[in-house]
């Protein structure tokens, strides 16, 4: 079967190439520099030609809104009109848990526009909610820091680490499409402030995370679930103290 993993040479869609083209698909990486461009159409009638499915793990450049806006909202256009012309029967996107739970934010507001038009869209489909991934965490400090600050608040977290996410992105795009939801999370819940804080001790970072009921999370306000996925969620199989001491392991060797 042919899937087109649109950001196919990214951190996900990488993985997901590799995943399915190791389950004996024809998985085929389609990127800008590659010459496949959702922005500007570029390169995708050819891509998506003979393809049965579509992966779309791309990611807008900036978390504002105007700027993510028109990048999902066109990326989704463009994509839904060839996949047309392709005749393409199950479309396959990579979003976010709590995505409509975050709408004070710019950026969540901007995917729920995506996932609106995805579900508009004649294409039969199916939404993988993901929770953050390991290798992300940092930036989610670097968001919340003020100064030599980190605000973070004692919401339950559940990241994942990205081999687990591109599993259960591969997974669904070879099943039949849901027309819905699926959530995927990490196998251990956390609290978002004592998991930030624990990283970046292990980093040696100088910051200091403070506990902040109030603290807002890429402008959004937190309650207790917003970031971890309902009952009935596809765990990942990956610690983070595995992930870790793998990821140590491979810069030391790097080194």
């Amino acid at each position: 079967m042919k899937i087109v993993v649109i950001g196919g040479t990214g951190l996900i869609g990488s993985k997901v190439v590799t995943e399915l083209s190791g389950q004996g698909h024809e998985a085929i990486a389609a990127s800008p520099r590659l010459g496949v461009n959702t922005i500007t159409g570029e390169g995708l009638a050819t891509a998506l030609d003979g393809a049965a499915v579509v992966v779309d793990v791309t990611n807008s450049p900036s978390f504002d809104y105007a700027p993510a806006l028109e990048f999902f909202e066109t990326s989704a256009r463009n994509i839904r009109a060839a996949e047309e012309v392709a005749r393409v029967g199950h479309h396959v996107a990579l979003s976010v848990v709590g995505t409509d739970r975050l709408t004070e934010s710019g950026y969540f507001r901007a995917k729920i526009a995506q996932e609106a038009l995805i579900e508009a869209s004649p294409i039969p489909y199916s939404i993988v909610h993901a929770t953050q991934f390991f290798e992300f965490v940092q930036s989610i400090a670097d968001e919340a820091t003020e100064g030599s600050t980190v605000r973070l608040a004692p919401v339950l977290f559940q990241p994942m680490a990205s081999d687990d996410v591109a599993k259960v992105v591969a997974r669904v795009a070879v099943g039949p499409p849901v027309n819905g939801i699926v959530e995927s999370g990490g196998s251990e819940q956390v609290h978002l402030d004592a998991f930030i804080r624990r990283v970046l001790s292990e980093r040696h970072d100088p910051r200091q995370v403070l506990t902040d009921p109030q603290a807002r999370y890429y402008g959004a306000t937190l309650s207790e679930r917003t970031l971890v996925p309902d009952d009935g969620a596809i765990l990942g199989k990956i610690r983070f103290d595995d992930w870790l001491s793998q990821s140590s392991a491979g810069e030391q060797a790097a080194a």
